[in-house]
């Protein structure tokens, strides 16, 4: 992503994440910071198609770390599989290896964006009170979930809302194209791979998540890069 670009994100999370900024500001920016990075990645798409060199299918490797890694591991599934990349789950020590497929502008977007949610989240988190009678870490894994489950209506809506503003008549595609050379890609580095069983959770935070997640700001202050994931704590 482009320095400028880059920058305007930077501020709008600044903007989102001031602890006195209202729910309506944050919506504000949040629709902004959407906005930019869903027609960064349309942007990018046309570019590649004419010059493949400048955006290279690749892989990146994410840890997630207890407490939670595998609501974190939702979350950052949650955050690739709109912006069309996909994401191996491998067991490592008390948390995962995520292991990302994806051309290199949507790896960027993806890690980008999961960076600042899970600062968001941990800050709805410790806003969020839980039930009198529940376990929180039940509730607080639902309300994870929920956060999750609306972080991804969100970008999908963003990405379609881009690509029809794209004006590009071999837009989808282009898109297609990308999405296949991607699950390639994952094929050749996962030839055996099992899709994992449903997940059952039984608090009662999902609503106050999905609130919580219509309310996120989808920008981020960087890209996280390999490194250790932090920020939602017990």
């Amino acid at each position: 992503m482009s320095e400028a670009m880059l920058s305007k994100v930077r501020k709008l999370l600044a903007q989102a994440e001031d602890p006195a900024c209202t729910p309506a500001e944050s919506a504000a920016f949040m629709a902004k910071a959407t906005e930019l990075i869903a027609r960064y990645g349309v942007d990018r798409a046309l570019l590649a198609a004419r010059e493949p060199a400048t955006d290279p299918v690749g892989d990146r490797v994410v840890e997630v770390v207890a407490p939670y890694a595998r609501d974190k591991a939702g979350l950052l599934a949650a955050v690739a599989d709109p912006l069309r990349c996909r994401c191996v789950r491998r067991r490592q020590g008390t948390g995962f290896a995520m292991h990302l497929f994806g051309f290199a502008s949507d790896l960027e977007r993806v890690e980008l964006l999961f960076t600042s949610l899970l600062v968001q989240a941990a800050h709805g988190l410790a806003g969020a009170a839980v039930p009198a009678g529940e376990h929180p870490a039940a509730f607080r894994r639902t309300w994870l979930a929920g956060f999750a489950h609306v972080v991804a209506e969100r970008l999908r809506a963003a990405e379609a809302d881009a690509v029809a503003g794209s004006g590009a008549p071999s837009m989808a595609l282009v898109l297609a194209d990308r999405s296949g050379r991607v699950q390639r890609r994952l094929a050749e580095a996962y030839p055996r791979l099992r899709t994992a069983p449903a997940r059952r959770l039984a608090g009662t935070g999902f609503g106050s998540g999905a609130a919580a997640g219509r309310r996120a700001d989808l920008g981020g202050p960087g890209v996280a890069g390999a490194g250790t994931t932090r920020g939602i704590g017990r």
